[in-house]
Formats: C-alpha cells, structure tokens, sequence
C-alpha cells in the first residue's frame, strides 16, 4: 500500500511508577536519516532500537524521542543543598567585590545556577528494554497509519494525472493525421517550384516522403507511453514503491520528450506542454512517496 514519508506517531504508558513517552515524526528523504533522543541511562540501548526502527521505518528525515518523568514528583528531583550553599556563597562574594546591593530574592537567582536542583537516579528495571521495544512497536503502527493516510491523499491527486496524460494522448491522433496531410503538401508544393517540371519524379518524391513520415511516426512511442502510464497505476499500491514510481516517470518523461521532439506541428506541442505540466506534479507528489 501507498505511504507518505511524511509521518507522526505518539504513545505513552506507565510502568514502574514512570511514565513513559515515544514520540515519532518523519519528513521526506531519499535514504534514512534517524535521529534519536533517548535520556542518558538508556543510551546502551541505542544500537538495538535504532536497528529495529530501521527496517520498519525505511526511509525519510525521522526524529524519535523518548521521555520518562516519575509519576511521584516528589522523587523526580531534588534541591541540592550543597550546590545552592556554594552558588549563594559565590554571589555574596561577587557582591562584595563588585560591590553592588545583594538581591532581595536572592533565591530565584539562585535556581537559575547549574546543579542547583539534583535529578534522583534513574534505576530501571531489567525488562525495561522489552517495554521500551513494545510501546516503541506500538508508536510505530500509529506512525504507519499516519503514512498509509498521507499515501491515500498522494494516490488521489496522482492517479488522475496519470489518467489525463492518457486523456492528453488520444487528443494526438487528430493532430497526427493532420500533420503528415500538411506535410506532404508543404513538401510537394516546395518539389514543384524549385524542381523543373519535365524533370520532377514521382517515384522519388514518395521515396522522401515516406523517409520524412518515418522520422516522425510517433506509434511507438504512443504504445510505450500507454504501457508506462498503465504500469505505474499498477505499481502505485505496491508496498514501498516510491523509487520505483520514479523509476517509471522517468521513462513517462522520456516518451513525452520524444513526442515533442517529432510533433513538428503547434497543436501537438501544445498537448506534449500539457502532458509535462501533469509529470511534473506527479513527480514532486513522488518525493513524499515511500
């Protein structure tokens, strides 16, 4: 199924009297670009997690971050009285060789000094790991849900380009026709005013003609552009298809510009200008694509 790169997934639970926050977003990229926060006492499990994050997430500019706060605030930190005697002592000090007027609540700038409060040790449990990988699983489905949602929105507008470049290819037809008419008279009319008349072969005249009408035969190209449309309408629900996807709109520009480059009439290029306009948008929508 389609997916956006574009992602959020959030989940919370408590255990162990903490509680436990994941949080996952992703923007679009063309490989895997994951950036993890975890707090310090879970860094040892960082190689695991973000290998296992990896082959479910597969590409995109992702952020995942992980918070735990006591449920008891009461052991969540505390003031450490050492560190605010030794910063209240630093500040008499500074008054006194400054010479300035101590503040009247001198507390509140005492708060603001590094290790004035002193956060409790984080002990955790051994099957922390096995919690932490389990609401990690469950972020990462509301996280995928949210991509499979963003996919639906992408499949919408593309799917319907798809279709009116098809639409925009049978309106060649009547163009073509028309163009190999206006050909063979423009071709015929300059053959007869700078050829002497007595001297003018039919015979060879057909031979130029059906040269110039060969160079500018486009039913390969029609056929071929048909089959890349049709493939990609196929291919759009794949899992993971987004390089792939690109992969075909390449070959859909390669078959327009070849259409351009033999249509040697004005409405014809008016048509190929307007299949390229809807590749185009296909193709930025292809950048948020998984």
């Amino acid at each position: 199924m389609i997916r956006s790169m574009t992602g959020y997934g959030k989940m919370q639970k408590i255990a162990d009297g903490k509680k436990l926050t994941i949080e996952i977003k992703a923007l679009n990229s063309k490989q895997l670009d994951l950036a993890m926060r975890l707090p310090a006492d879970l860094k040892k499990m960082e190689f695991d997690l973000r290998n296992k994050l990896a082959d479910t997430i597969q590409r995109g500019k992702v952020d995942f971050n992980v918070s735990i706060e006591d449920i008891d605030q009461k052991k969540a930190g505390r003031i450490d009285k050492q560190a605010a005697a030794a910063a209240y002592a630093q500040l008499q000090e500074l008054a006194w060789d400054l010479q300035f007027k101590m503040p009247e609540d001198a507390a509140s700038v005492l708060t603001r000094f590094p290790g004035f409060f002193a956060t409790a040790d984080t002990v955790f449990p051994d099957d922390f790991y096995e919690v932490l990988v389990s609401v990690s699983q469950e972020a990462l489905k509301e996280f995928d849900a949210f991509r499979i949602q963003e996919g639906q929105v992408l499949l919408r507008d593309m799917l319907p380009r798809v279709g009116l470049i098809l639409q925009l290819l049978d309106e060649v037809e009547p163009f073509e026709n028309q163009r190999i008419d206006t050909l063979k008279n423009r071709l015929y009319k300059n053959a007869i005013e700078i050829a002497d008349p007595a001297k003018f072969d039919p015979n060879r005249f057909e031979q130029e003609l059906i040269y110039y009408i060969e160079k500018l035969d486009i039913s390969e190209e029609k056929v071929r552009l048909k089959l890349h449309c049709e493939y990609f309408s196929e291919s759009i629900n794949d899992d993971y298809a987004g390089k792939k996807l690109g992969f075909i709109t390449q070959e859909i520009g390669r078959e327009i510009n070849t259409l351009g480059s033999k249509a040697n009439d004005a409405g014809m290029q008016r048509i190929v200008v307007q299949m390229k306009d809807e590749l185009e948008k296909i193709k930025e929508q292809l950048f948020n694509v998984l």
